[in-house]
């Protein structure tokens, strides 16, 4: 038989859309001679809804829009993810399942059993774990029903059921070979995450010999980044069908073959897919958000000008406009840079300089400030007047504000508050600076979009004379291995240290990280395309004593 894998893009809440969604493609599917057309976790509702799901009223209203879609599906089998009420007293009011409908009747369901409650997911806080599923059985075939997490058994050791041995043990009881294991997932994208996906799926079919099929979401969502990437392994663990990453798509399985459509590569380079997950964040979360277009303060550094590309390949170069706003401390070398950059885009550029700005500022300040030197709060001033400049400009013409600000930079607060931080979305605050500069040559492979000397040039702020980040903070190469064992490994000082870190620059690294908590609490919302991102993942106090 045919099975349809489909990765949808929601809009969380937007029940009519994503439901429409869904009759269209299982129409399709109905058309190409598809059994069964399978769509992702929580499909109707979009993931995660978050505390949207202790409103009555959104139940209520997820709940009419499941009826209406049940009463408008084609002829065929679907299974999509959805919200379940529960009944009964005690724990909590709803199940996160996957149903199956059939000829108007919901014929199947299955209840997420491993519900997690680490990083960025808070499913405890919602949903009641179900019990072991019933076998789902469709033209004699008979396949096992799991959702995203419980797939993930053995890779977090919290847990104690494992609903695929289950599910097994199920078809053994009764006597019946699987024909596969169908997982709905709403899997969120990070850095070399497929290649543990594709580990665990691959074990799963050589364990069982058993056929794999996954579906999972795609789009963006707040910070997290759906990258879809569906697919299907037969008995072997072999990849036999692949849908694309970041963008919506259906593939077909035909199950007496076990062969289907290959529309991506299967391994394809991680650089790419952090570049994809990036664009693909940045295009939903401008649109979702409604709106159309994005304002960029361009400084003729390296972090502006990868941000402002990832900007003009998810919106448009019509829809993004460059600011230039040159101190008396930017070179001509840069502001030289930020209009080649803007005139390879091709997208709007604008300078307004900062100088008689500054003049106005330190003069207002001077009965004040006559009897210090100038110092890091000069420096400041010219981050906040053009943070001022670019949230006028995006009040004004309804342009989103873009941040440019690196992981390495928030990490150890080399960043001004109210200044550069100042916007609406910190798309690259989880690239660390290293994976910049491959973002960036990455950029520049079909031709030159990043100026070559924009990337060769030595990281300065240009907040004073003759500035470079190198005088302040150890070298990236330095400071981005430190920080990916602090942050993403979970490492403590002393075991850095004893890798061959320098004691000293391991101290002051970690120390700055700490007290800049404050900062980060205050910036916007940024990109999760690593392990550990700052934002809803990261639940540090920001008062606290701990230096270990």
């Amino acid at each position: 038989m045919k099975i349809a894998l489909v990765q949808i893009n929601p809009v969380l809440g937007d029940f009519p859309a994503n439901c429409q969604k869904m009759i269209d493609y299982a129409g399709e599917a109905y058309i190409k001679g598809c059994k069964l057309v399978v769509f992702p976790e929580l499909a109707i509702s979009g993931y995660p809804p978050q505390d949207l799901l202790e409103r009555q009223s959104f139940v209520r209203d997820h709940e009419k829009a499941k009826v209406a879609l049940i009463n408008s599906l084609p002829a065929i089998d679907v299974m999509f993810g959805c919200i379940e009420q529960r009944i009964g007293g005690g724990g909590k009011p709803l199940y996160n399942s996957a149903v199956v409908v059939r000829n108007g009747e919901v014929v199947f369901k299955a209840h997420k059993q491993l519900l997690p409650s680490y990083d960025v997911f808070d499913e405890t806080r919602y949903f009641e774990p179900g019990s072991p599923s019933e076998l789902y059985e469709l033209d004699g075939h008979f396949f096992g029903v799991s959702v995203c997490e419980d797939v993930w058994h053995h890779e977090v050791h919290d847990y104690t059921v494992d609903p695929l041995a289950e599910i097994h043990n199920k078809a053994n009881e009764q006597g019946v070979k699987l024909s596969g294991m169908i997982n709905i997932s709403a899997s969120p994208f990070q850095r070399d995450k497929e290649d543990t996906r594709r580990s665990i799926f691959k074990r799963y079919c050589n364990d069982y010999q058993t056929p794999f099929l996954y579906c999972n979401q795609v789009g963006g969502q707040d910070s997290l980044i759906f990258d879809g990437r569906s697919l299907a392994m037969d008995q072997k663990g072999e990849v036999v069908a692949q849908s694309l990453g970041f963008a919506e798509d259906m593939v077909i399985v035909d199950t007496d073959n076990w062969r289907g459509d290959m529309h991506a590569q299967v391994d394809p380079p991680t650089i790419s897919t952090v570049y994809d997950a990036l664009v693909l964040g940045v295009r939903d979360y401008v649109t979702k958000c409604g709106f159309k277009s994005a304002v960029i303060g361009l400084s003729g550094g390296i972090d502006s000008a990868l941000t402002a590309a990832l900007a003009v390949a998810a919106l448009g170069k019509e829809n993004v406009l460059g600011v230039a706003m040159p101190s008396p401390y930017s070179s001509r070398e840069s502001l030289e840079d930020a209009r080649q950059l803007a005139a390879n885009l091709d997208c709007s550029f604008e300078i307004i300089p900062i100088a008689p700005l500054f003049d106005q500022f330190k003069e207002s300040l001077s009965p004040l400030f006559a009897d210090f030197e100038h110092d890091l709060t000069e420096q400041n001033l010219q981050a906040r007047i053009r943070g001022n400049l670019l949230m006028a400009l995006s009040n004004k013409f309804g342009h989103l504000l873009l941040t440019t600000g690196n992981k390495s930079e928030m990490a150890v607060g080399y960043c001004t508050l109210y200044g550069d931080m100042s916007g609406g979305l910190a798309v690259i605050s989880d690239v660390p600076k290293q994976l910049v500069y491959e973002l960036s040559r990455f950029v520049n492979i079909a031709r030159e979009i990043i100026p070559e000397r924009i990337i060769e040039k030595p990281p300065s702020a240009e907040l004073k004379p003759d500035q470079l980040d190198q005088d302040d903070l150890p070298p990236y190469e330095i400071l981005d291995a430190i920080l990916e064992l602090y942050l993403e490994e979970g490492k403590g000082i002393t075991e850095i240290i004893d890798l061959g870190y320098a004691e000293a620059v391991v101290h002051d690294i970690i120390h700055r990280v700490r007290i800049n908590e404050y900062k980060r609490k205050q910036a916007p919302m940024g990109l999760k395309v690593t392990t550990k991102a700052f934002g809803c993942g990261r639940r540090y106090p920001t008062t606290q004593r701990y230096r270990g």
